[in-house]
C-alpha cells in the first residue's frame, strides 16, 4: 500500500505516493478501492474501479465512461445552474431574496449552524440533480468551507458521486472606510473594480490578481469564476461599464488573456489544469457593451444592442484574440456566457432578432463553428423565465422569444448550442425540451445532443480536480482568504488604479497636517438594481479618523486650507413607468438637468423608443450645487475632488471650479490619501474617454470605441483614453503600446 489517510472533521483525505490526493466524506457511503498499490474512490459504490474513478487515466477517457453511465435526467441536472445561494445571516438583498429554510424553519427562526444545507439545497441536489451552484454572500471563510464540505458530502452520496462545481460573481471589491492592514486577514483581499484594474494598463497586474483570487476562490470551494467581463465598453452610459476593462480594444484583449491565465493556471502541470485552477467563464458573448442609448439588457427597456457603426466584429476581438488564445497551458477560457441582449439585425443567416442565448447564429454558427469554441456555453441568469414589468430587475429576460413557452425556450437555447441554463433550479423544463427534440428529431439524436453538453460540463469538473478531492480544511481556508500578502497586493493595485486628472499649480501632494474641510455628501432618492426605493440622505463620505492620520480635519471652510469634495458618477435611469408617452428618458452623464435635444428622433431598434426632447436629472446633483456654492463663497480656497466613476463623467460642470481631481474605480479611501499626501505617486491612466458634453455622447455610435470629442480642461489637457498625470504632469510611458490606432 503506497498511500496514507488522514481523518478530518467529517471527511478523510488520502495521499497516494506519486499520485493523486483524494478526499471523501465519512457519511457519503463511498469507500476506497485498492489497485496496483494505489487508492481510488468508489464513487458509484459498485465495488469495482470504473474508468471515470481512475485518476491515472486521461480526462477524456474518464469523461466518456461517466457519460455512458448518465441518464437523461442526470444530464439535465448538469445543465442547470442554481439561483444565488447565500451562507450568511447578514441582512442584504441576496440573503433576503434567496435564503432558504432549515427543517421548515425560516432563517430568522433557525438557531443552528448556517453551514448546514437548506431544505431547498437538499431538494435541488436530489430531485433536480443540480451540480452547479452559484455562491454569493458567506458568513466567513470557515463557515463557507464547512458548508462546502456538507454540500459535497451530500452530492457524493447520490447517484454516481458527481461533485458540485461552485461558482461566484466577482467578490474582491473594496469597502472605502476600511483601513489597509497587512496583518488584517479574515475578509477576502480587496482590489479595485475591473475598470480600476484596467486603469493600471498592466496585464501582469491583472494576471497577479487572477493568481491570488483563484487561491482565495479555491479556499472557499469555488471552482468557476463568472468573470471576466470582457465586453468592449463602447457605450459610455451603460450601467455595467465599471465591470469591464474599458473601451480600448488592444487593452481589453490583453487584460482578458492575462485574467484567464491567472485564474485557470495551476503551475507545474502538463496542461495548466489542476487543483489550483478556477474555470473562467468569460462574458458576455458577443459583447454587451453597445446597448442602445446605454440601456441594459437586465431590463425589458434595454433588450437591444445596436451597431450603427457596423462594428460588430471588433467586439469579438477580446474573446477570439484574448480569452480564446491564452499564453499558458489551459489555452482558452473554460466557459462563455452570452448576454441578455438582442444583437439587433446581426443575424443575416436566419434573420432572427432574439436574445443572444437563443440565437443559433450567435452561438452555434459564430462561436462554435467559425471560431471553433468547444467549451461550456452557459446562459445568463433567468433567460428562459417569463418577463415581468419592463423596468423590473427580478424576473425573466426571454428577449425576442417571449411568445414561446418556458419549455420551448429551453429547447430553442439547446438548438442554438447552449449547454447550461443559468439561474434555473428546476429540471422539468429541460426534460420537456428533450421530449420536444425527441419528437422533432428522434430520441437518439437528442440523447447525442445531451451527451455533447455533458462532456463539456464534466470536463470543467475533472480538470479542476473535483472528482479527486472537493473538500476543504476550514482552518486552512481561514488562513488563505485575506492572507496578508494578498491584502497588500490588492492595496497596491488600488493605488495603481488611481488616475490624477488635474493638479493646478501642483497643489498635490499636500503637506502633512494640512487642514481639510470635508463636506457631507448628499445622496438623492433613487432605486437600486432590484427596484427598491432608496430614500434621499446625507452621509459623511469618509471616515474622519482615517483622514486624521494624514491631515487635520476641520469643521468649516473658514478653518480650512483645502476643501476635499467627494463625487460619484451621475446617477440616472433611462426609463420611468410614470413618464408620459413611451416611458423612455435620456441616461445622462452630467449632474444637472439635461434635455436630449441631440438624441435620435427614431430609435434604431424596437418601437417608439426615442427620448428626443425629454429631460432627466441625476439623483446626486446636489453635490455639484454644493461645490459651486463653496467656490462662490470661498473663491480663494483650493478644492480637491475625489471622483468615483462607474461611467465616464462629464466634468465641465465642476472642473473649472476645482484645483485637483483624482478619479478612482472603487478603492479604500486610504489609497486616495496615499496620493494626497505624496506617499504614492499616481500612475493610472483613463481606460476610456471622458466626453466633452452630452451632445457628443448622443452623437457617438454605441458600437464604436473612442469616437467622442473629449473634455479639455483649463490647462489644455484632454481627458482622452490613456490620459493620466503624476505630480509633474501628463504621463508618457511604454504603456502607450495599448493605445488603439
Amino acid at each position: 500500500m503506497s498511500y496514507k489517510t488522514t481523518q478530518h472533521e467529517n471527511w478523510i483525505s488520502i495521499e497516494n505516493d506519486n499520485g493523486a490526493t483524494l478526499g471523501y466524506a465519512v457519511a457519503s457511503g463511498v469507500s476506497l478501492i485498492e489497485k496496483d498499490g494505489f487508492a481510488f474512490k468508489d464513487l458509484n459504490q459498485n465495488g469495482r474501479l470504473d474508468p471515470y474513478e481512475d485518476w491515472r487515466l486521461p480526462i477524456n477517457e474518464r469523461i466518456e465512461d461517466l457519460v455512458s453511465k448518465l441518464s437523461i435526467e442526470q444530464i439535465a441536472g448538469l445543465m442547470l445552474y442554481s439561483r444565488h445561494q447565500t451562507v450568511s445571516r447578514s441582512a442584504n438583498h441576496f440573503v433576503q431574496m434567496f435564503s432558504g429554510t432549515y427543517d421548515g424553519k425560516a432563517l430568522n427562526d433557525y438557531t443552528g449552524s448556517i453551514s448546514e444545507l437548506t431544505d431547498q439545497q437538499k431538494e435541488f441536489l436530489t430531485t433536480d440533480h443540480i451540480r452547479h451552484v452559484l455562491l454569493t454572500k458567506v458568513e466567513s471563510p470557515k463557515i463557507a468551507a464547512q458548508w462546502v464540505n456538507n454540500l459535497q458530502a451530500m452530492a457524493e452520496s447520490l447517484d454516481l458521486g458527481i461533485p458540485v462545481n461552485i461558482s461566484s460573481d466577482p467578490r474582491h471589491s473594496t469597502s472605502a472606510d476600511t483601513e489597509f492592514n497587512a496583518g488584517a486577514g479574515g475578509e477576502i483581499s480587496m482590489w479595485p473594480e475591473q475598470l480600476g484594474l484596467a486603469a493600471a494598463f498592466d496585464p501582469e497586474l491583472v494576471k497577479q490578481f487572477g493568481e491570488i483570487a483563484s487561491q482565495e476562490y479555491r479556499a472557499l470551494g469555488i471552482t468557476t469564476a463568472l468573470s471576466p467581463q470582457i465586453d468592449l465598453a463602447t457605450e459610455p452610459r451603460w450601467m455595467r461599464f465599471s465591470g469591464t476593462f474599458g473601451e480600448g480594444v488592444k487593452l481589453v484583449t490583453a487584460l482578458a488573456k492575462a485574467y484567464c491565465d491567472g485564474f485557470q493556471t495551476t503551475k507545474g502541470t502538463k496542461d495548466g489544469w489542476g487543483g489550483e485552477s478556477v474555470n473562467a467563464m468569460v462574458k458576455h458573448w458577443p459583447g454587451g457593451g453597445s446597448g442602445e442609448a446605454g440601456r441594459d439588457g437586465h431590463y425589458g427597456y434595454g433588450k437591444y444592442a445596436v451597431y450603427p457603426g457596423n462594428n460588430f466584429q471588433e467586439h469579438l476581438k477580446p474573446f477570439i484574440s484574448g480569452a480564446f488564445d491564452l499564453q499558458e497551458g489551459t489555452k482558452k477560457a473554460a466557459a462563455v456566457m452570452p448576454y441578455y441582449t438582442i444583437s439587433y439585425d446581426q443575424d443575416q443567416k436566419y434573420k432572427e432578432n432574439v436574445g443572444n442565448g437563443f440565437s443559433k447564429f450567435i452561438v452555434n454558427d459564430l462561436l462554435r463553428e467559425k471560431y471553433s469554441y468547444d467549451g461550456v456555453v452557459c446562459t445568463d441568469w433567468s433567460i428562459t423565465a417569463d418577463p415581468v414589468e419592463i423596468d423590473q430587475f427580478i424576473g425573466g429576460k426571454s428577449w425576442g422569444v417571449e411568445s414561446l413557452t418556458v419549455e420551448e425556450r429551453h429547447f430553442k437555447a439547446l438548438q442554438a448550442g447552449v449547454d447550461q441554463f443559468g439561474g434555473n433550479n428546476e429540471i422539468a423544463p429541460v426534460l420537456a425540451a428533450f421530449e420536444i427534440g425527441a419528437e422533432k428529431y428522434g430520441k437518439q439524436k437528442m440523447e447525442a445532443r445531451f451527451k455533447e453538453s455533458a462532456r463539456r460540463l464534466l470536463k470543467n469538473m475533472f480538470q479542476t480536480g473535483l472528482f479527486e478531492n472537493p473538500y476543504l480544511i476550514p482552518e486552512k481556508s481561514e488562513a488563505i482568504v485575506g492572507h496578508p500578502d494578498f491584502m497588500e497586493a490588492g492595496y497596491k493595485a488600488q493605488q495603481k488604479s488611481l488616475v490624477l486628472l488635474k493638479n493646478k499649480r501642483q497643489l498635490l501632494p499636500l503637506a502633512k497636517g494640512t487642514k481639510l474641510y470635508i463636506p457631507k455628501q448628499q445622496v438623492g432618492a433613487s432605486k437600486d438594481w432590484f427596484g427598491n426605493q432608496q430614500p434621499a440622505h446625507e452621509k459623511n463620505p469618509v471616515n474622519h479618523e482615517l483622514v486624521k492620520k494624514y491631515f487635520q480635519v476641520v469643521a468649516s471652510p473658514e478653518q480650512a486650507d483645502v476643501v476635499w469634495v467627494f463625487l460619484d458618477s451621475p446617477k440616472t435611469v433611462g426609463y420611468a413607468n410614470e413618464e408620459k408617452g413611451n416611458g423612455y428618458l435620456p441616461i445622462s452623464l452630467q449632474y444637472q438637468a439635461y434635455t436630449a435635444e441631440a438624441a435620435r428622433a427614431k430609435s434604431l431598434a424596437g418601437k417608439n423608443r426615442s427620448y428626443l426632447g425629454k429631460e432627466n436629472q441625476a439623483s446626486n446633483n446636489q453635490d455639484i450645487e454644493l461645490l459651486q456654492q463653496l467656490k462662490k463663497q470661498y473663491p480663494d480656497l483650493p478644492i480637491i475632488v475625489s471622483l468615483t466613476m462607474k461611467n465616464p463623467t462629464i466634468v465641465k460642470e465642476f472642473e473649472p471650479f476645482v484645483d485637483a481631481i483624482i478619479a478612482d474605480f472603487g478603492v479604500q479611501t486610504q489609497a486616495v490619501l496615499s496620493v494626497l499626501s505624496g506617499d504614492y505617486t499616481p500612475s493610472g491612466l483613463l481606460p476610456f474617454q471622458m466626453p466633452a458634453d452630452m451632445e457628443t455622447v448622443e452623437k457617438q455610435r454605441e458600437d464604436i470605441p473612442l469616437d467622442m470629442v473629449c473634455y479639455k480642461d483649463e490647462a489644455g489637457h484632454i481627458y482622452d483614453f490613456g490620459f493620466g498625470m503624476n505630480f509633474e504632469g501628463p504621463i508618457k510611458d511604454s504603456r502607450s503600446v495599448y493605445m488603439d490606432e
